[in-house]
This record gives structure tokens, C-alpha cells and sequence, in this order.
């Protein structure tokens, strides 16, 4: 009976973790992303001058989750001692550019969509899981698992159509950047998951295993091309106007890597069934949360467009996570 209460109880410690540090980690990243950064300026003449400018350093946002993840985790591992990683370092390096492509894509998006609107593209991870699990990793799914990912891409179109493409008028931002972006994450997001499963069939590494070396390689690709891109010196720039960026990246960070801690033992401990309910859940929560503090109003259409995404995945969770029928990794 005390190891059931005990057993209860991680999970529950786990799961108000993963609720908690996600939706501090949403709000903060709408705030910083999507915030007005207001500057009072004053000329020779005494004329003073209003200037609102906007947070569009996307490769320093996800470069600063990326090097506190491996800090945590790398502390993790100096507590906790794993097994050798045998994984190959070319491995590692696919994942980390398909997992930076995704990140970044995803971040960007936020310049021109709402974070509800983001939230529930990313929702449709499931679909380019699934395509490529069938048109690269030759898998077969049962039935009830298309099914599934059909209500999810029916609500993705719902919730993402706007106003005037559903009343047939013509506006060139119907389906803009914004969206482009998120497709292209999805994208890389199904990328990164097919070599992530490459890896646990033939190395079998630790959770903190991959999650160090995963941030390692990002940390190093993203430091290369910050540099290259000049964006660090334009960041600097924005920082000397606005100080109060570096504690809001570094909460960002380390809500990031707590997050991930959260994730990785989940996982490890009640398997990606349980994860996925409560993550899904979560991300429910997360939209709740941005449209009460931001005043990101949906209409009724989005509303019913989110609903059938949440249920699909849900639906997804607790009947389509058995083995598919063939799982062949050359």
C-alpha cells in the first residue's frame, strides 16, 4: 500500500511540475516574444519621442534554452552517473540541426501568429511523426491511428483558417509566414523523432544522455551562426535599451531545462503513455492561460477547431500507442 501512495505521488509531483514549469515557460516566452519593449527618446530641441520595438532575436532565444538544458543536464549526469553513451557523434548532429530547425521555425512563427495559434499547430506533431514512420521507416499503423490524426488535421484547419478565407474573400495573409513556419517545424519535428528512435534501437543512451548531448551540438551549431549572422552584437544593442531581457531569457532557460527534467523522468518511470495525457492536457491549459492574460480571443470556430485537436490527441493517447504492426529499423 505505501509503494502505490508513493508511486501515486511521483506521478503527481511530476505531472503539477510538468503543468506548472510549462505554463510559466508559455506565458514567459509570449511576454518576451510578442511584448512591446517602449523607449522614451529626447531630442537637441527637448522633443521627446515614443519608440516601441519588438523582440527578434530567435536564434539568442532558443541558444540560451539550449545552453542552460545542458548545464542542468550535465550537473544531472555529475549527480546521477549513466552508462557509456555509445551513440555516434553524426547521430547526435542530425538531431540537433533538425531539433534547432524545429525550435527556431516555431519561435519565429510567434512574430506573426498568436501563441494559441502556435500551440495548437504544434500540436499536430503527430502527423509528420506518422507520414514519415510510414513513408521512411516502413511502420503500419492500424486504422484507428489515421483516424485519429484526421480529427487532429481537421481541427488544425479550423482553428487556423481566418475569418475572411472561411467567408471566401481574398487576403494574402490568410496563410502567410506564420504558418509556413509552423509547417516547417512540424516537419523537422518528425525528422528529429525518426532518428531519436534510430538511436534508442541501436545505442540505447540514457534520457540525460541525449538530452545533453542534443543541447551540446545545438548549443555549438547555434554559437557559430549568432556569430556569423551578427545577431549577437544587434542583441547587444537591444539589451543595452532594454536590460531587463537577460532575466527574462534566463528564466526562460531554466524553465526549459526543469521542464525537461520533468519530461525525462516521467518517461522513464510510467512510460510515454501517461506523459502524453498529461501533456496534451497541458497544452489545453497553456492556450486557457494565453488568451486570459494576453487577450487572444478566439471565436467559436477556433474554439471547436481546438477541442477536435485536443481530442484527437487524447484519443491518440489512450487507444493509439500500441506497438504498430511492423517496426523495421535497417
Amino acid at each position: 500500500m505505501k509503494a502505490d501512495t508513493h508511486h501515486t505521488q511521483k506521478f503527481l509531483l511530476y505531472a503539477a511540475g510538468i503543468f506548472a514549469i510549462y505554463f510559466y515557460f508559455g506565458i514567459l516566452q509570449e511576454k518576451v516574444t510578442r511584448g512591446k519593449y517602449i523607449v522614451e527618446t529626447t531630442d537637441l530641441e527637448g522633443k521627446k519621442t515614443v519608440v516601441t520595438e519588438k523582440f527578434t532575436f530567435a536564434l539568442i532565444l532558443v541558444c540560451t534554452q539550449c545552453i542552460v538544458n545542458y548545464i542542468i543536464a550535465k550537473a544531472a549526469i555529475l549527480i546521477w552517473p549513466q552508462n557509456e553513451d555509445k551513440t555516434t557523434h553524426l547521430y547526435y548532429a542530425s538531431v540537433s540541426v533538425t531539433y534547432l530547425l524545429a525550435m527556431v521555425a516555431s519561435n519565429m512563427a510567434l512574430q506573426w501568429v498568436p501563441y494559441p495559434t502556435q500551440v495548437v499547430g504544434k500540436s499536430a506533431k503527430p502527423i509528420p511523426v506518422l507520414l514519415l514512420g510510414v513513408l521512411v521507416g516502413k511502420k503500419s499503423y492500424p486504422l484507428k491511428k489515421y483516424l485519429f490524426i484526421f480529427i487532429i488535421v481537421i481541427g488544425i484547419v479550423m482553428f487556423m483558417l481566418k475569418e475572411n478565407a472561411m467567408k471566401g474573400e481574398s487576403d494574402v495573409s490568410g496563410f502567410g509566414v506564420g504558418e509556413l513556419l509552423l509547417i516547417l517545424s512540424l516537419v523537422m519535428d518528425g525528422l528529429m523523432g525518426a532518428i531519436q528512435e534510430r538511436i534508442r534501437a541501436e545505442a540505447k543512451p540514457s534520457g540525460l544522455q541525449m538530452m545533453l548531448q542534443q543541447n551540446g551540438w545545438s548549443s555549438i551549431f547555434l554559437i557559430i551562426i549568432i556569430l556569423l549572422s551578427g545577431e549577437l552584437f544587434q542583441f547587444i544593442e537591444f539589451a543595452k535599451i532594454f536590460p531587463d531581457i537577460y532575466l527574462n531569457l534566463l528564466f526562460i532557460g531554466v524553465a526549459s531545462a526543469v521542464g525537461q527534467l520533468f519530461l525525462f523522468n516521467m518517461v522513464s518511470e510510467f512510460g510515454p503513455l501517461p506523459l502524453s495525457i498529461v501533456t496534451t492536457t497541458r497544452k489545453f491549459f497553456t492556450v486557457l492561460g494565453s488568451v486570459i492574460f494576453f487577450g487572444n480571443a478566439l471565436t467559436g470556430r477556433q474554439w471547436m477547431g481546438a477541442i477536435l485537436v485536443f481530442l484527437g490527441l487524447f484519443l491518440d493517447a489512450f487507444y493509439g500507442k500500441k506497438q504498430p504492426k511492423k517496426d523495421i529499423i535497417k
